[in-house]
């Protein structure tokens, strides 16, 4: 976890309110925590999607995820 990631209690409270994520067979799903902290450091940052910092992982599967 990084500074602006999502703390354990804040993580404990937002966690059970959001739906499973469903990974394909070629394409396991990632894990929502680390999803949802990708979204909110593009917008606490201001950056470009293609510019996330790649420990939140691949920018395109998460900006799918933030449009849906």
């Amino acid at each position: 976890m990084s500074l602006g990631d999502l703390s354990n209690a804040e993580w404990a409270i937002i966690g059970p309110l959001l739906p499973p994520e469903r990974g394909r067979s070629a394409r396991p799903a990632n894990d929502n925590r680390v999803v949802l902290n990708g979204m909110l450091y593009v917008l606490r940052v201001g950056c470009p999607w293609r510019d996330m910092h790649e420990r939140y992982g691949k920018w395109n599967s998460i900006y799918v995820r933030f449009r849906r």
